[in-house]
């Protein structure tokens, strides 16, 4: 449900507001002009105790299984910021890196390489999710301690995947944004504890999940209180073996037209094949997308985990150049 306050709404009017939105057992999430409360949770009890609060204008229903994830919520596209950059704004964002970090010496020089190509923030995995328990997983808490090192050394912002619940604290001592990975996009308590964790969470959509699906999962993470949430659509599972997934760039334009969140794209994954990043980078700009999640690696053919879909800093370099036009041109 929705509340929407009063211009003559005092502080004291708002903090009984979300006392009873508490005591009834709904959640709260305040939109940023401080005039609108989302309210996920809760029945017709609650919605008739809020509307005879003092301070309150009205009370609705949205009628959406993803009240705080709504446009109902929130008609502006929200604006999660890192440092200096803002993502969901007009300028797209690219978020640029190894899939795995291997060593040092792999990361710093590729960490160096996607910020000389224009990359915003450096993405690169401590901790993998791997089909085969032999291949490699990563190297848990020593990457995240490189991943700290690079982020010193070039000034890039950091993003990682965080796998379990337990792990949610380690990894936001190192990283700027916490990723829930297409595996674990279900993994209910694990998006509970990333929504505790006063970090942005990005949200990567599950490998056969709908478009609702993936937005209720964004919803457990706001329902904790956490306003920084990104979507990221990384493709679904497809009958065609020719591509790893099927980029569903359709997904884009309705995730952004049911959601406030930004939506970011991920054509690495989403197709698997190194040759298709750039056009898939680019149709996902095309799309509407805020931004984009692309494998780098300055020796993909060496790549201990997915350097088939890895690209050079060269080519990510050609993807930033066309970005900011392509942006612009599509909201004129």
């Amino acid at each position: 449900m929705i509340v929407q306050m009063n211009s003559e709404a005092t502080e004291a009017d708002l903090a009984r507001v979300l006392a009873v939105i508490a005591a009834g057992g709904g959640r709260a999430q305040i939109a940023p002009d401080g005039g609108v409360i989302g309210v996920g949770g809760g029945n017709g009890a609650l919605a008739a105790a809020l509307g005879a609060l003092p301070g309150v204008a009205g009370v609705s229903q949205t009628g959406s299984k993803y009240p705080l994830s709504s446009r109902a919520f929130q008609a502006e596209t929200s604006l999660v910021q890192v440092g200096e950059v803002v993502i969901g704004g007009p300028a797209p964002v690219i978020m640029a890196g190894p899939c795995t970090v291997e060593s040092e010496a792999q990361l710093l020089e590729t960490a160096h390489a996607v910020r000389a190509a224009g990359a915003h923030l450096l993405r690169g995995g401590a901790f993998k999710p791997r089909t085969s328990p032999y291949a490699f997983q990563g190297l848990g808490e020593a990457g995240l301690r490189l991943l700290a090192r690079a982020r010193a050394e070039t000034g890039l912002p950091v993003i990682t995947e965080v796998m379990e619940p337990g792990l949610v604290g380690l990894v936001a001592e190192y990283a700027d944004i916490l990723q829930i990975g297409s595996r674990n996009m279900q993994n209910y308590p694990l998006l509970r504890a990333a929504g505790r964790s006063g970090r942005p969470v990005m949200v990567k959509r599950g490998l056969a999940a709908t478009v609702e699906e993936w937005l209720l999962a964004a919803e457990y993470v706001l329902a904790e209180g956490n306003p920084q949430v990104i979507l990221c659509e990384r493709g679904i599972r497809g009958f065609d073996p020719a591509v790893r997934h099927t980029l569903d760039l359709a997904a884009v334009p309705l995730a952004k037209s049911l959601s406030h969140l930004p939506v970011i794209v991920d054509p690495s994954h989403g197709t698997g094949r190194r040759g298709l990043v750039r056009a898939m980078a680019l149709a996902g700009l095309a799309a509407g997308a805020d931004g984009l999640l692309i494998e780098v690696h300055v020796a993909p053919e060496a790549a201990l985990c997915d350097g088939d879909q890895s690209i050079l800093p060269a080519e990510l370099r050609e993807i930033t150049s066309r970005a900011a036009a392509l942006r612009a041109l599509v909201a004129a």
